[in-house]
């Protein structure tokens, strides 16, 4: 996420709430840098009063310099969609107004406004996969002049990845009590006691033949909130990314793989025991299963532990 320029209207669209406050954050502290006497208030735009951004935008006596921060612009009341259009057209060139809209369809007249109008803006977009979890790990820890290990980065992202809030949490309590690289033992050290049975540690467990292993994390994570939709579509996703590396190496040709350098090393470790009959195999129990899953079987929970058993059978006879 690139640094905004301070500028006398300036727009964050944020997918992801801790990416957002930092945002926020940064122009902040780009605000006091510039002039510590700043005055910056916040400002709701849903219990907004027609006038009270001029009044909170307009230069003092005492000419201290006016900053405003708007945390909820997608809960804009008509008062403030009717101020902010008409402040847009001439705002003060000394004050600042922050607006941070978190998703939604609501405000985006005010959106396409600032749009036409090149207000400067970054988005945020939502962090959905566990390799952009990853990366932002990795930052994180290069922004602090700190080095982490690809094993660690992966097992902080499975320990404590269902929360980027608590993952990032995770990063600045490593770095605060870690000497030196983090590496998979320091993560394992503070974190071991809260691994999630997430439905990657299911697939994790599976493709090492470990059945009784998976079909307990598969309970306790169907327990704590995860359906066998999800759990059967991270398996798949493994096999995936197996069958892609696999196929690369039959292959006459270097076709570019559509996954990430840390996912074909995965990969390739879990490849171990598996070879072009059993991995079909595996593949068709999953294509039957994510039928099953998703409405073909009466008991999802038996079909998922079903598929988790023969597949892992797969592996042993490998």
């Amino acid at each position: 996420m690139a640094d905004l320029e301070l500028s006398p209207i300036m727009l964050i669209q944020s997918g992801e709430d801790v990416l957002g406050d930092r945002a926020v954050r940064s122009v902040r502290t780009s605000l006091r840098a510039r002039d510590p006497n700043t005055d910056v208030v916040e400002l709701d735009a849903s219990a907004y009063a027609a006038g009270d951004l001029d009044a909170l935008l307009t230069p003092s006596l005492f000419g201290e310099p006016k900053a405003v921060v708007v945390p909820n612009l997608e809960k804009v009341n008509a008062a403030f969609q009717e101020d902010l259009l008409g402040y847009m057209s001439s705002p003060d060139p000394d004050s600042v107004l922050l607006l941070r809209h978190n998703g939604g369809v609501r405000g985006k007249k005010v959106l396409d406004a600032l749009k036409r109008a090149k207000v400067p803006s970054t988005k945020i977009d939502k962090v959905k996969y566990a390799s952009d979890k990853g990366k932002i790990v990795t930052q994180d820890v290069r922004n602090a002049g700190r080095r982490i290990t690809q094993d660690a980065v992966e097992a902080l992202v499975a320990a404590m990845g269902s929360d980027l809030r608590e993952l990032l949490s995770s990063v600045n309590q490593l770095l605060a009590d870690v000497e030196g690289t983090i590496n998979e033992s320091h993560v394992t050290t503070y974190f071991a006691g809260r691994v999630e049975a997430t439905a990657f540690n299911v697939a994790d467990a599976v493709v090492v033949g470990n059945s009784g292993r998976a079909v307990e994390l598969a309970r306790h994570a169907i327990a704590t909130g995860n359906s066998p939709v999800a759990i059967v579509g991270a398996i798949a996703a493994k096999f995936r990314a197996m069958a892609q590396v696999l196929g690369q190496r039959s292959s006459h040709t270097k076709a570019r793989l559509k996954i990430n350098d840390w996912q074909v090393k995965r990969a390739k470790s879990d490849l171990r025991g598996w070879n072009n009959e059993t991995l079909a195999q595996a593949i068709r129990i999953i294509a039957k299963a994510d039928a099953e899953v998703k409405g073909e079987s009466r008991d999802p929970e038996f079909a998922l532990e079903r598929a988790i058993v023969d597949l892992s059978k797969l592996r042993k006879r490998s």
